[in-house]
């Protein structure tokens, strides 16, 4: 074989070597961020196959349940007539809007103790963000303000007076 055949032999080899040493780790990286997103009627049906994922667990918090000791926070998730108990001790404090009553995201893995471990919480409060009863919605979808304020001004509601 000749020398120049034996450089490109080597740095096709390196080259491959390489490129599947990439694909693994982005193959890994991959498998460690997924998380399944169940209910938790479906979390405790999975049996075995729930101790090893990492999943995602949303639910109503259970009024009364938080319970604060450093940073490690105790509560219980509802659904329907379900419930589940969760222990965050992520890095980060849990969200202002983590109350009584506020919707909950838990990402992490469920024990063999019946507890769900949570690395990340999210919560929403929907009360704070929806719209009040008999409201009228600022906008309506598909016109700009400018619109909307004109519509308003002509049919005589709601605009200045002079």
């Amino acid at each position: 074989m000749s020398s120049e055949a034996s450089k490109y032999l080597k740095f096709g080899s390196v080259t491959v070597l390489i490129l599947l040493s990439l694909g693994y780790l982005a193959y890994t990286g991959v498998q460690d961020s997924k998380s399944y997103y169940v209910t938790i009627k479906e979390l405790n049906g999975m049996g075995n196959e729930a101790y090893s994922k990492r999943l995602r667990v949303a639910g109503n918090v259970v009024p009364g349940s938080i319970k604060r000791s450093g940073t490690r926070v105790d509560f219980m998730l509802k659904e329907n007539d379900l419930t589940l108990p969760v222990s965050y001790t992520g890095t980060e404090a849990p969200p202002d809007t983590f109350k009584d009553e506020s919707q909950a995201l838990a990402d992490g893995s469920f024990g063999r103790d019946g507890v769900f471990h949570a690395k990340q919480l999210q919560a929403k409060c929907a009360s704070k963000y929806a719209p009040k009863p008999g409201a009228t919605p600022a906008a309506e979808p598909g016109k700009s303000m400018s619109q909307n304020q004109t519509q308003t001004q002509s049919s005589g509601s709601g605009g200045m007076s002079n």
